[in-house]
């Protein structure tokens, strides 16, 4: 090739690359949206228009709760518990006084109702005030009143003295029993009903429990009495523990 056609090649690819820098294809310089290869135009395109993903949403869909299992199957599953281990704890005691000629005390069931008891305590210490008062007035046995809720045996049973009327003792108006196995912070499910009935046994006669032999002045023992003095008894406690408040509280 001679000189002068060397020349003329040479201007031609000055030409070629003088036209592609001014069109934005040089390296130097960004390409505009509308040029440059498919390729490029494709992938610029992708990078403009795809989004991060948005957080997946932890919102249940309607009707249904996480965990958590329908109440009536919850409510059934409680009564099923509450009467089989009433059954068990009643068919044992049974057995038990039924073995004994003097038995500590005795259970029934009240207008056959497996979930309310009548018991029968019999037996006390026989040198305290309490057990000297029953001598003196022919009192032969303290009549409980016992009501088991459909959560037990993990909620305590309702418990009341019906009969005679005690004073002192932890025994309050209307036949209340004020100890702490009787109240949800206090119990727990592997407490037995005979447990509970050896506790009241003990507890009304450190109380120094006696035979209320005056009615004037008092509310009437009843079941509702009973029931309001043994909430104000679990809010008094939830507030102080299980100390005695002063006074001035109240």
């Amino acid at each position: 090739m001679s000189s002068r056609s060397k020349e003329k090649v040479t201007a031609m690819f000055r030409k070629l690359f003088k036209s592609s820098n001014k069109e934005g294809e040089g390296p130097s310089k960004p390409t505009p949206s509308g040029s440059g290869s498919p390729a490029r135009r494709l992938l610029r395109g992708c990078r403009d228009s795809v989004s991060p993903a948005a957080p997946q949403s932890t919102t249940l869909s309607p009707g249904f709760t996480a965990n958590k299992g329908k109440k009536g199957d919850e409510g059934t599953s409680h009564k099923t518990v509450r009467a089989r281990r009433l059954m068990k704890e009643y068919r044992d005691l049974q057995r038990l006084q039924g073995s004994k000629t003097d038995p500590v005390f005795s259970v029934e069931l009240v207008d056959d109702n497996l979930f309310e008891w009548h018991v029968k305590v019999f037996k006390l210490d026989s040198e305290s005030d309490l057990g000297n008062d029953m001598k003196e007035l022919g009192i032969t046995h303290i009549l409980l009143h016992l009501i088991f809720p459909e959560n037990f045996p993990f909620a305590p049973p309702f418990m009341r003295v019906i009969s005679p009327r005690i004073e002192k003792g932890f025994v309050m108006e209307g036949g209340a029993i004020c100890m702490e196995l009787l109240t949800p912070r206090g119990w727990a499910s592997a407490y037995t009903v005979e447990a509970v009935i050896m506790q009241f046994a003990a507890s009304v006669v450190k109380g120094q429990g006696r035979i209320q032999r005056k009615n004037k002045g008092q509310k009437v023992f009843s079941r509702r009495t009973a029931e309001e003095s043994f909430r104000s008894l679990v809010k008094t406690h939830d507030k102080y523990g299980w100390v005695t408040p002063s006074l001035a509280d109240g």
